[in-house]
């Protein structure tokens, strides 16, 4: 089995990375590049930089943290928000970033997944989901932050994110984000059982328990996490340790 990823999610506004709950109540958390230097220390198998405004405000990218973010550390890290064209991929690329997270633009122009997938190889392209529950065991895709119900299937558009190039699936509960009461299963099982990439769970870890169910009953491949690891209260070498323990396979001596 392959290893299981732990991936800290910084969000950035202005410059800082913050933090809310169900994509409200942003609150100021720290400076990103040396958030980012202390998880490449820790033992963080991977991190994901959301500009989480660059969408909804129609303004470029911060092309400036992501350069300095990436002379700091040496794990992978994804870049996404704002990221509308094959150009800016191109741009977020070359500032060092390993792989791109495409939202939003993906639902306004489908066709750049797979024109980025053919330009750079499907390994650097991630589609992000930001779903929400609208009925019993259906959910459809946010864009614009949460912002906008598109009315589209989340299931479906992971197939068809699949079907054009993406390498990776990110799947956001907008229903559990920030509640610190556990991840979305049914809704990562279903997307996970419904695709042949790796899916990364985001949205709702609050305990060291939330990320084991998630990794196994959730079928995920990769758990990401923000509040947990940003205030300390699960230390990533701890949290290895525990999964270890569970049987988990995870990089890295636990």
């Amino acid at each position: 089995m392959l290893a299981k990823r732990i991936i800290p999610c910084l969000d950035v506004d202005k410059g800082r990375v913050v933090k809310g709950r169900k994509f409200q109540n942003i609150q100021d958390v720290a400076d990103p590049v040396e958030l980012a230097k202390q998880y490449n220390e820790a033992g963080a198998d991977e991190l994901v930089l959301y500009d989480i405004t660059a969408s909804n405000e129609e303004r470029d990218i911060f092309l400036d943290v992501v350069e300095k973010v990436a002379k700091e550390i040496s794990i992978p890290f994804t870049v996404g928000g704002g990221i509308r064209t094959v150009d800016d991929i191109q741009r977020v690329l070359r500032s060092g970033a390993d792989k791109v997270s495409i939202n939003s633009a993906a639902v306004t122009n489908p066709d750049l997944i797979e024109a980025g997938a053919n330009k750079f190889g499907s390994q650097c392209i991630v589609l992000s989901i930001d779903a929400k529950e609208t009925s019993p065991g259906k959910w459809e895709v946010f864009i614009q932050g949460g912002r906008k119900n598109t009315e589209i299937d989340a299931v479906e558009w992971a197939k068809r994110g699949e079907q054009s190039g993406a390498g990776e699936i990110v799947i956001n509960a907008i229903d559990t984000d920030g509640e610190k009461n556990g991840y979305h299963l049914a809704l990562t099982k279903e997307i996970a059982g419904a695709v042949n990439i790796p899916v990364v769970a985001s949205g709702g870890a609050g305990k060291q328990e939330h990320f084991l169910e998630v990794l196994t009953e959730g079928s995920a491949d990769a758990a990401l996490a923000a509040t947990v690891f940003h205030y300390g209260e699960i230390p990533i070498p701890n949290l290895k340790t525990y999964l270890k323990q569970h049987d988990i396979p995870v990089r890295g001596s636990y």
